[in-house]
């Protein structure tokens, strides 16, 4: 139920995605899309705390997951529309601060929400979600768009891979993209099963592990986006993803839980959530100008890829190595499973350095032309 998530990711921003880009209204072209979403999605989360069996749970997590993906495309997109070139990777550090707060407190308060009262976790998100997603669209600025309302469903769909073949550098980094999110996405489901079954270790342990991983989300989420704006989001990534792929493959050398543990994986997740934090920011500076919405769907595509191939691919591999791996039954391969395609990642992204560094002087070179460009239509108005 959970992977069926990617079926969504995978479909919808296709779509959503570029007409977003299309979309004429006095609200803005984003905005609409984001707003239409935002009900649906708190009225399901809300909703899933009382289904009375599987089925209509499985029902209103396809609402959440449908609403959820109507919203994301254009909220990505709405990024660089409103904001300057130089402070792409500070603008995800911003953001990701806030993200690795969410995640402690879902991974972490959840539980104990949960032994409060079993639907506090879901009311408790759905109040989040009102409030946090309304903002952008209450506060944010943008252009209205100048195009068709709406152009078909077909032509988006045409239009958003037309634009994957013709972009070599937008291509290279969704592959990258799927390899992150596909081991965000193993590592998110099983890390407590890690923990309480491979290990068996008590929920406070997980506790700990899952505060530690928080802790260096949010270090690198703090640092890595004004360190990637002063010597470019690509070169980061690239050094943070051989110590993030290193120390995944590290971990599957563990049988058994030692309390110092919880300084490489403080340093680990400092390096993952600077991968994490920077992607963004360094697509924002490799997609065209007029095909933001398009991009950022195919982007949100490649993490449905992630969301059902990493679950599958990291389960079936504990599984077919439970046998020959009997101390930690079979979970100790989760880890070099997850770090391999980090690993494999690094070339796409050292690639990268040269585009970035090319959409950097094309950029500057505008920011110096624009002033120059104001005082001629200065000049010409005073004229006319």
């Amino acid at each position: 139920m959970l992977a069926a998530e990617g079926a969504f990711a995978l479909t919808l921003p296709l779509v959503i995605g570029p007409w977003s880009d299309t979309f004429h209204t006095p609200l803005g072209r984003r905005r609409p899309f984001m707003l239409v979403a935002v009900g649906p999605m708190t009225f399901a989360l809300a909703l899933l705390a009382f289904m009375p069996n599987l089925w209509t749970t499985a029902l209103m997590l396809s609402a959440l997951f449908f609403a959820y993906y109507v919203y994301e495309p254009p909220y990505r997109g709405l990024y660089p529309d409103v904001l300057p070139e130089r402070v792409f990777g500070r603008a995800q550090g911003v953001q990701h601060v806030f993200r690795g707060l969410a995640i402690a407190g879902a991974l972490i308060g959840g539980g104990y929400l949960f032994h409060v009262w079993d639907p506090a976790p879901f009311l408790v998100a759905a109040g989040v979600v009102a409030t946090a997603c309304v903002v952008p669209i209450a506060f944010v600025s943008e252009d209205g768009g100048h195009g068709r309302v709406f152009e078909g469903v077909r032509a988006y769909v045409a239009h958003s891979w037309g634009v994957l073949r013709s972009n070599r550098d937008v291509a290279t980094f969704l592959v990258a993209n799927t390899a992150w999110e596909g081991t965000f996405a193993g590592a998110r489901t099983f890390v407590v099963l890690y923990v309480t079954v491979g290990l068996d270790e008590p929920l406070t342990t997980s506790t700990a592990i899952l505060a530690a991983v928080a802790g260096g989300y949010i270090v690198a989420a703090l640092v890595a986006g004004r360190v990637g704006d002063r010597i470019g989001l690509a070169r980061v990534i690239t050094v943070a993803s051989a110590i993030y792929g290193a120390g995944l493959l590290a971990g599957g050398l563990g049988r058994d839980w030692h309390a110092w543990y919880l300084a490489p994986i403080f340093l680990v997740a400092i390096a993952g959530g600077t991968v994490m934090t920077l992607a963004w920011g360094l697509l924002f500076k490799l997609m065209p100008a007029g095909e933001r919405g398009a991009v950022s769907g195919l982007a949100t595509t490649t993490k449905g890829l992630g969301l059902v191939v990493g679950p599958l691919v990291a389960g079936g591999a504990i599984d077919l190595l439970h046998p020959y791996l009997e101390a930690t039954e079979g979970y100790q391969a989760l880890w070099p499973v997850l770090g391999v395609p980090i690993i494999l990642a690094i070339p796409l992204v050292a690639r990268l350095a040269r585009a970035e560094s090319e959409a950097d002087r094309v950029a500057a070179a505008e920011q110096r032309e624009a002033p120059d460009a104001a005082v001629e239509d200065v000049d010409d108005r005073a004229g006319a």
